[in-house]
């Protein structure tokens, strides 16, 4: 498969996850859908809370799901995707979430941040340059 067409497929993903989305509050969709070394796609959704300050991003949903089923590093892509706007990128808190999980496999992987259309690739230190993580405890 060229890169394109995994860059495609998983920003299809994303997509998809979109359905799942609970977002009454803001009625911003947002899918996450993360590609590991050994081919696996985990995706996710934003789930909201009326108590604000709880609800979920897409991503760290993913990497929730993703490190329940055993992924410890391994993460060679992530997809993103918003209903409004241009490209999303994964706010604050996510890189920080998705930073860990690359560096528990020593990976910087390819962020694809899509939204109507647009589609911005990047990498995910340039998202978080300097990133703290489990080296820096020790």
């Amino acid at each position: 498969m060229s890169e394109d067409n995994n860059r495609d497929s998983l920003i299809a993903s994303a997509r998809r996850a979109l359905d799942n989305s609970y977002s009454p509050y803001s009625s911003f969709r947002v899918g996450a859908a993360l590609r590991f070394a050994d081919g696996t796609v985990v995706t996710g959704t934003n789930i909201e809370n009326a108590s604000y300050g709880l609800a979920l991003c897409a991503e760290t949903v993913a990497v929730a799901k993703a490190m329940d089923d055993g992924h410890r590093g391994g993460l060679v892509e992530i997809a993103v995707i918003g209903e409004t706007g241009g490209a999303v990128t994964p706010c604050g808190r996510c890189r920080q979430v998705l930073s860990e999980l690359a560096q528990l496999g020593d990976t910087d992987p390819v962020v694809w941040c899509a939204g109507n259309g647009e589609v911005v690739q990047t990498k995910l230190s340039d998202l978080l340059p300097r990133a703290f993580g489990p080296a820096s405890l020790g």
